[in-house]
């Protein structure tokens, strides 16, 4: 991938998507495609067909379609998946179609199973049943791991999967009600901060213990396998360190300042009991995390404390 070659991040408008273009700026790309502002919509095959045919890019990171944490996946089961099949097999299948050198797809963690063997390896994929909380998501990322998978089989495309572990930091949705975990704990502490309200409820007993990847680490783990993973079985892309989510609620609560209580509602559900990526292939070709935890989360807060800033000047 050279820095004058054509690369569109489809999705440019995500947490991954929008790192990944902002990284790719920095080291010189030059030659940026579909831009938030000039992309199609991916769910609509016409217009979706009309810019691979008009724009022929060579490179595609591939970090469209929608997500959501636990309350979004149990609401909106139908509209995530829906979303993510029809924007899989549109830019997937006109990715070849048009000519695409190499795609990147970025999979979740999510299409581990329930009680998947830890740290979760690329041979435990479909080895078991999903967690009931996000399956309807998770099948459609795993459709599109094997639409890849099966264009790499039939036509010799160069089509990777990546499977990130959990992602934040600046761009990040802060709804609190369909937000992942991490924003929404920023939002919801925030606000009680705010507030003066005593004490901020949080889903489930706390136990559960995830790996969290800071978005901008990841863009950089996405250039690195772009340029340098060739095998059609997925990768994980992860920090390899995982804490509970008592353990992470406990954490924002000092960045943000919030001196109440947490309250663990345990008659909510807690999801995945463990998901935590074995990416020791990823490490072993020579990528690493650049980004400590707690100042990745502090960059977040800061990001979210500006946004407000912002809203509230443009109101005025």
């Amino acid at each position: 991938m050279k820095k004058h070659d054509r690369i569109y991040v489809a999705g440019g408008k995500t947490l991954i998507g929008a790192a990944i273009l902002r990284r790719l700026q920095q080291q010189g790309y030059t030659n940026i495609i579909g831009k938030p502002g000039e992309e199609p919509t991916l769910t609509n095959a016409s217009e979706a067909e009309a810019f691979f045919a008009q724009m022929a890019p060579k490179y595609v990171f591939m970090a469209a379609g929608k997500s959501g944490g636990i309350r979004a996946n149990q609401n909106f089961p139908a509209e995530l998946m829906l979303d993510n099949l029809l924007v899989e097999c549109h830019v997937i299948h006109n990715a070849y179609r048009y000519g695409v050198q190499k795609l990147l797809y970025l999979g979740s963690s999510c299409s581990y199973p329930k009680h998947c063997p830890q740290p979760m390896r690329v041979e435990s994929l479909m080895t078991g049943p999903l967690e009931p909380t996000n399956e309807a998501y998770a099948i459609a990322k795993i459709a599109g791991m094997k639409l890849c998978h099966a264009y790499c089989q039939q036509h010799g495309m160069n089509f990777v999967t990546g499977i990130p572990a959990n992602v934040f930091g600046p761009g990040d949705d802060f709804n609190s009600k369909d937000s992942h975990v991490i924003a929404a704990l920023i939002q919801r502490m925030h606000e009680a901060k705010i507030k003066n309200t005593l004490s901020v409820s949080i889903w489930g007993t706390g136990k559960p213990r995830r790996e969290f990847i800071f978005a901008d680490d990841l863009a950089d783990a996405c250039i690195f396998v772009m340029l340098e993973y060739n095998e059609p079985q997925p990768i994980n892309m992860g920090v390899g360190v995982d804490l509970s989510i008592r353990e992470l609620a406990q954490l924002i609560k000092e960045i943000v300042g919030y001196p109440g209580e947490l309250c663990f509602d345990t008659r909510m559900p807690d999801g995945m009991p463990l998901k935590c990526l074995d990416s020791s292939v990823l490490h072993r070709m020579g990528w690493k995390p650049k980004t400590s935890f707690r100042f990745a989360l502090q960059t977040t807060y800061d990001w979210f404390l500006q946004m407000k800033e912002d809203a509230v000047g443009e109101f005025f």
